[in-house]
């Protein structure tokens, strides 16, 4: 049997949303993970979230049960430390924002880290205070209006800015918080400009995953909940990628994505990846309804989709193969121009969600 992973010799995995939700795994995650790793493919989990250190992440998959080693976790805080040293002179000042990570890839970039209390303390002692020559602005929890204020200051003084990351929200066990996005949100209302961000969908964290397989792109596949960093990421790298429903992204986002957003592939969760890949396929014709000019059919297994001027969904089908065909559904109708709402297509959540 050929599975979707036989097509590949390599993967780049999201954490949050992916392998786990806060301190819990992702259900199934872990052995679809480890079965992929005794496989004998290379496995790199390349997160947005730079609050923690590689080790600390490597020790909480380990805790979860996941076979890795430090060296397969890559951070947005080291892809966005390497874009700083490209940027300032060898230990240049950088004031470091977020958790330890952002403070570890500094220091191993060859950067001197200043923190927002070192910087208060410089403004109201000396008559001549001299900024830092960059902000590095990552996630973490202890993040305060402090630091926030240093960075904009920072920034407004002529300090270059990068943000590891830019994603909104940050999926926990006990919902979505606000994540690093949020707080570059409220420094880029201060300075009025953007950051240079390295994260997911920016390429930078991908090509540097991508390094540390080494292999070429086309044996890689990206594993991700988020269609806007975590897919729009690897197609903007170029990287095939397969989408789960772990996480932020719900099917009907995924129906209704524009086309830098579409996955390669869909799974309800990383199982599909040791089984095999049925794709979907589809069909147009006349429509029935008098009102639309043409239906859109997509079949994929026992599961059939289709939109005549509403959906149309036929108890069938297991739960990967009802996804797939419903957003081959969508996508086809979607881009013969008719124009599909959110609240039109509600009822393929119940009808994926009972055949799991």
């Amino acid at each position: 049997m050929n599975t979707l992973i036989d097509n590949y010799t390599g993967l780049i995995s999201d954490l949050d949303g992916v392998v786990y939700r806060g301190a819990q795994a992702v259900p199934h995650a872990v052995a679809a993970l480890n079965a992929a790793h005794d496989a004998g493919k290379r496995i790199v989990y390349a997160t947005n979230n730079a609050a923690r250190t590689p080790t600390h992440i490597a020790e909480h998959l380990t805790e979860l049960g996941i076979n890795l080693t430090p060296h397969d976790v890559i951070n947005s805080s080291q892809a966005g430390a390497r874009r700083v040293a490209e940027l300032v002179p060898p230990g240049s000042r950088v004031l470091a924002i977020g958790g330890p990570g952002v403070t570890e890839a500094l220091l191993e970039n060859g950067l001197t880290p200043v923190y927002t209390p070192e910087l208060e303390n410089a403004q109201k002692n000396t008559t001549t205070h001299e900024p830092p020559a960059a902000v590095l602005q990552g996630y973490g929890p202890d993040v305060s209006w402090h630091d926030l204020a240093q960075a904009a200051f920072a920034i407004q003084a002529g300090a270059i800015w990068v943000a590891t990351n830019t994603d909104s929200t940050l999926p926990l066990a006990q919902g979505l918080a606000p994540g690093n996005g949020s707080l570059v949100g409220a420094v880029r209302n201060a300075v009025d400009t953007d950051p240079i961000a390295v994260g997911k969908p920016n390429t930078p964290l991908y090509e540097y995953s991508a390094q540390a397989l080494n292999m070429p792109l086309s044996n890689v596949l990206a594993l991700g909940d988020r269609l806007n960093t975590d897919i729009a990421g690897a197609t903007n790298t170029g990287i095939d990628c397969l989408y789960v429903t772990t996480g932020v992204s719900n099917p009907i986002d995924v129906a209704l994505a524009s086309t830098t957003e579409r996955p390669t592939h869909l799974a309800i969760d990383l199982r599909a990846l040791s089984e095999k890949y049925t794709h979907p396929t589809t069909e147009t014709g006349p429509s029935n309804t008098g009102t639309a000019t043409t239906f859109h059919r997509a079949r994929c297994g026992q599961a059939t989709a289709t939109w005549d001027n509403s959906l149309h969904l036929e108890e069938a089908g297991n739960a990967n193969e009802r996804l797939r065909a419903f957003i081959a559904t969508i996508w086809s109708a979607i881009d013969a121009g008719e124009h599909i709402t959110p609240s039109d297509l509600t009822p393929a959540l119940d009808w994926i969600e009972r055949a799991k």
